[in-house]
C-alpha cells in the first residue's frame, strides 16, 4: 500500500489514459481499470474519473456507486500502515469488539480515518478467515490472529 508521503499524484492524464488503454480490450474492464489505478496512485483521483468515464461510457454515478461498493477502493490516500480489524460475528465473540473500541480510542479515529500524521489508516473488514483464531486482524497486508490492542499498537508504532 503507498503512504501518503510517497503517493503519486497525478501529473497529468497520461499514466491514467495508459492504463486506461491497456485494459480497455478485457471484458468487463471497470474493475480492473480501477484496481490498476489505485495500484499506480495509492488511490483513485479525482482526475481519473472523467476518463475511465468517458472511455467506457459510464456516468459519475455509476462510477462512484462502484468504488463506493467495494470497499478496498481509496478516494484518498491511506496511511503509512493500514489496520483492518476483523467485524464477523466469530472475532466479535471473541472479543473482536472490545479489540476495535481499544485500538480506535487509543489511535483517536474512528472507521476508515487516517491519523493527522498520516500513519494509520483503520478499516473494517468482515471476515478474514482466521475464525478459530480471532480475534483476526491484517496489518498491512499481512494476516494476524488472536490479536490484542497492545499488538496492534506496537505494529503501527502508536
Amino acid at each position: 500500500m503507498t503512504s501518503p508521503s510517497n503517493a503519486a499524484q497525478p501529473d497529468g492524464l497520461a499514466e491514467i489514459e495508459a492504463i486506461i488503454a491497456a485494459h480497455l480490450w478485457r471484458e468487463g474492464p471497470l474493475l480492473p481499470i480501477l484496481h490498476a489505478v489505485q495500484s499506480a496512485f495509492g488511490y483513485i483521483p479525482k482526475d481519473a474519473h472523467a476518463p475511465i468515464c468517458d472511455a467506457l461510457n459510464i456516468t459519475k454515478a455509476e462510477l462512484h456507486g462502484v468504488i463506493s461498493f467495494y470497499h478496498d477502493f481509496r478516494d484518498k490516500p491511506a496511511g503509512v500502515h493500514v489496520l483492518k480489524i476483523c467485524r464477523a460475528e466469530a472475532c466479535q465473540a471473541m472479543g473482536g469488539a472490545a479489540l476495535s473500541a481499544a485500538v480506535l480510542a487509543k489511535l483517536g479515529l474512528d472507521w476508515h480515518e487516517t491519523s493527522r500524521d498520516g500513519r494509520v489508516t483503520v478499516e473494517p473488514v468482515y471476515c478474514l478467515g482466521l475464525c478459530a483464531c480471532a480475534p483476526a486482524v491484517m496489518v498491512d497486508g499481512k494476516l494476524k490472529a488472536r490479536a490484542t490492542p497492545e499488538m496492534l499498537l506496537a505494529e503501527v508504532g502508536a
